[in-house]
């Protein structure tokens, strides 16, 4: 874990500005992959959509075919231009009335789950994709599925269906969007992951580092390794120690690691 991520001072930091800017465009995916997630994850656990996204979510299936309706009559109202009705069977209007029938269908079992905790075991699992997906080559990694595989064949679905005149412009470029945006979020799933399981092993390879700051015989790599500089010679001892453990517990995201080498720097401090 560098220092900037444990900076302190100022209103908003800049890990601190990171995770906000993540939390952002992770629910704006959300809301904008919902209604094809509904389809995709059948099985979603009852708190995978926040309450916020659903919310979102709702009204833009409520605004989206409200503004495509009114943007085709504006068109077809300009004197002297002859504008055709969009090719295709389904329209936005179409997936927004899909998307509150599942809505209204996944209620009733979520709702049943809430009731009947027993029935779940985790609420925040997105659940097994939709069968035919492993048959897919790739499909047995979990996050291959999510962030390739699903995203990548919704795509083609919309382009294919398009071709055919089976959906309508407006109604495939919302799902070509939509493929982007549920690989994002998908992303931002795995990265998250990463970033937890990586912060983990960071903070416990920095340990003897700050283990050797304590002891005053780290060396300028050892603490160019975790973005800090040597201490000033004339420092007196005790000032040199609490500032180390300061550091320690700066650096720590597995407090265990960290104060075991702190105590560690503690005992040879004081032999």
């Amino acid at each position: 874990m560098s220092m900037s991520q444990a900076g302190e001072s100022g209103p908003m930091n800049i890990t601190q500005l990171q995770n906000f800017a993540i939390n952002a465009v992770e629910t704006f995916c959300s809301v904008i992959s919902m209604p094809v997630e509904q389809i995709l994850r059948p099985w979603y656990g009852t708190r995978y959509f926040s309450v916020p996204v659903f919310f979102l979510s709702a009204v833009l299936m409520i605004v989206l075919p409200a503004f495509s309706a009114v943007a085709t009559g504006v068109a077809q109202m300009v004197p002297f231009v002859h504008v055709m009705a969009p090719a295709g069977l389904f329209d936005i209007g179409s997936l927004s009335k899909l998307f509150f029938l599942l809505s209204f269908l996944h209620g009733i079992r979520l709702y049943r789950r809430m009731v009947h905790m027993e029935l779940e075991e985790l609420s925040h699992f997105e659940g097994a994709p939709l069968p035919f997906i492993h048959l897919v080559p790739g499909s047995r990694s979990f996050w291959i599925t999510r962030i390739a595989i699903e995203p990548a064949l919704l795509f083609i679905a919309a382009t294919l269906l398009a071709n055919f005149y089976i959906i309508q412009p407006g109604l495939s470029a919302y799902l070509h969007f939509a493929a982007l945006t549920l690989a994002m979020k998908n992303f931002i799933g795995w990265y998250r992951a990463w970033e937890f399981l990586r912060d983990t092993l960071d903070a416990r390879n920095a340990g003897p580092l700050i283990a050797k700051l304590l002891e005053n015989t780290a060396t300028e790599s050892d603490l160019a390794r975790i973005h800090l500089a040597s201490f000033p010679r004339n420092i007196a001892p005790e000032l040199r120690q609490a500032a180390a453990v300061h550091i320690a517990h700066s650096f720590s995201t597995a407090p265990v690691s960290l104060d075991a080498a702190a105590n560690k720097g503690e005992s040879h401090a004081t032999d």
